[in-house]
């Protein structure tokens, strides 16, 4: 894939078909603790509006997407976005999309006059630690066997990026 034929944008009200059958794909035990989405469930509802997410398409196609909200409703954690949903088609996956959304999400963030982004991953999810890593996320927190997972107690790990030096 040359970097040019990846194309990321808002996603829109007539994506979420496309985007519902993306999260199910993607979903995994390694990064989610909700149970999978059932085929009928949408994706967009109240809290999950398209504006927060970013897509990324390749040919035309949906092959991946990250959400980012702001961290908390309180006026004084304004300047703090999170993201809450990163996901890669397994057929792109290695090809740097991942990176890209991340990026594109924190400089939309930036844009919108934050000054840092916050997430959440599971403390077994080795790939995407590491994916958040590379693109300048440290970790400032765990939560130590705060989810249980397939019989396994897994930590929760609070990782964070500066988004104005």
């Amino acid at each position: 894939m040359h970097e040019d034929d990846l194309i990321i944008r808002p996603a829109r009200p007539e994506d979420e078909g496309d985007l519902a059958v993306l999260n199910r794909a993607a979903w995994s035990p390694l990064s989610d603790v909700a149970p999978q989405p059932p085929e009928e469930d949408g994706v967009f509802d109240e809290r999950h509006t398209p504006e927060q997410f970013l897509l990324a398409l390749l040919d035309g196609r949906v092959v991946g997407y990250v959400r980012q909200v702001p961290a908390t409703p309180l006026a004084s954690n304004r300047h703090v976005r999170q993201i809450q949903g990163l996901a890669v088609d397994g057929t792109v996956r290695g090809r740097g999309v991942g990176r890209r959304l991340v990026e594109a999400a924190c400089e939309a963030a930036r844009a919108a006059g934050a000054r840092k982004m916050t997430l959440r991953v599971l403390g077994w999810n080795t790939p995407a630690r590491r994916l958040y890593e590379g693109c300048g996320f440290v970790v400032e927190g765990s939560l130590a066997e705060e989810f249980l997972i397939d019989g396994s107690y897994v930590d929760d790990i609070w990782m964070a990026r500066r988004l104005v030096h």
